[in-house]
């Protein structure tokens, strides 16, 4: 996720007014929204999917919530909303920005919370209580390194394969728009390439070209550039353009991968209809942020729920099904019940992560990072 999981940049005039890309308040809807979409991917992993949260739960989650569990199924929907917000985000932090600082501003985000969620998870699935398999030590230090998947390493977090999506877009974005400095043309230029260059990647069905150019998740990402271009001028064709299609090529990759025909071996049944909604609410809801419709949304509280969100989203899934086992089988407490205080036990995971790491080390390591030699 972020990302999804990246933090606007403060300031005071917007970019459509001035011509500058940075000076903007902070949008604080964002960040609310990334949390909606956290929640997403959390009601899916606690009771819209099968697999190992039936050991969590006793028994599959459709008999846990027999109406909910069809809605929570959309949940993993989350994840390309997050991709939208992300291309929004990032286009947003690394215009104007010299490659050392956007580096630094990255990886400063993101290794903090992810070190201390791996070393976390890989500790508790160490215990013999826990009844979930731990990874072997070599590939939890592996993971360390978040390039576990393209090495072919056991995962030690469920969620970490968007992370790295979200390095590959970054990469792409930092050679192609950063490096060479970012502008209105070369962004375009970025979205029309990556698209093109996606689409050649489907129809080539070229393992190297796939793993680069990202052709199911592409989309999202470039929808978010885009609708960064809106926000920066709502008159721009290109940009509508740019949105306009990445939303029509989102929604079919979303169909592809998570359609299926109804089936009474199945544990849900997604229509296409309602992965086109969601799909497409994620986007409106990027784009009412982009026009200013949700400026008034400004609420303090709206921050604090952006910055539990990416420690949140790391730890939810894994650790969230060892405090579904204790509460629902070892304390007897009902569903309901039990879903709601794990998603509040890992909210509290998530805020001490924040402050007791993000916020100490995230400012050394960009100090460490930005330091010109």
């Amino acid at each position: 996720m972020t990302s999804t999981l990246a933090r606007p940049v403060p300031g005071a005039t917007r970019p459509a007014e001035t011509g500058k890309p940075h000076g903007r308040p902070r949008l604080r809807a964002l960040d609310g929204l990334r949390l909606v979409a956290a929640l997403m991917v959390a009601a899916y992993h606690y009771g819209g999917r099968g697999g190992d949260v039936t050991t969590a739960w006793g028994s599959s989650p459709k008999d846990q919530f027999p109406t909910l569990h069809e809605y929570f199924a959309y949940g993993c929907l989350g994840v390309q909303i997050f991709f939208v917000i992300s291309g929004f985000v990032i286009c947003m932090s690394g215009w104007g920005r010299p490659l050392r600082s956007f580096f630094a501003s990255r990886t400063s985000r993101l290794l903090p919370a992810y070190w201390a969620a791996v070393l976390l998870v890989t500790a508790v699935f160490a215990l013999p209580v826990v009844v979930h398999e731990a990874v072997s030590p070599s590939d939890a230090l592996v993971n360390l390194t978040m390039l576990q998947q393209p090495l072919g390493v056991d995962r030690v977090l469920g969620v970490c394969w968007t992370l790295w999506a979200e390095v590959r877009f970054y990469a792409l974005f930092a050679l192609f728009v950063v490096m060479p400095g970012a502008s209105r043309q070369r962004v375009i230029l970025f979205c029309a390439l990556w698209t093109l260059g996606a689409a050649i990647a489907e129809g080539a069905n070229e393992p190297l070209l796939d793993l680069v150019l990202m052709p199911q998740y592409a989309p999202f990402f470039v929808g978010g550039v885009g609708l960064y271009l809106v926000h920066r001028d709502r008159k721009d064709v290109y940009a509508w353009g740019i949105v306009g299609v990445s939303w029509l090529i989102g929604q079919h990759y979303s169909v592809q991968d998570l359609w299926h025909a109804p089936s009474a071996d199945a544990f849900s049944h997604r229509t296409s209809f309602g992965i086109i909604l969601v799909v497409t609410l994620g986007f409106a809801a990027v784009t009412a942020i982009a026009l200013g419709l949700l400026d008034r949304a400004n609420w303090r509280w709206l921050t604090v729920a952006g910055a539990l969100t990416y420690p949140f989203y790391l730890v939810h899934e894994h650790l969230g099904w060892v405090v579904i086992h204790g509460l629902h089988r070892g304390l007897g407490i009902g569903s309901a019940g039990t879903f709601a205080l794990t998603v509040a036990a890992m909210l509290l995971l998530a805020w001490l992560l924040n402050r007791y790491v993000e916020e100490t080390l995230t400012p050394k390591i960009r100090a460490a990072l930005s330091r010109v030699r």
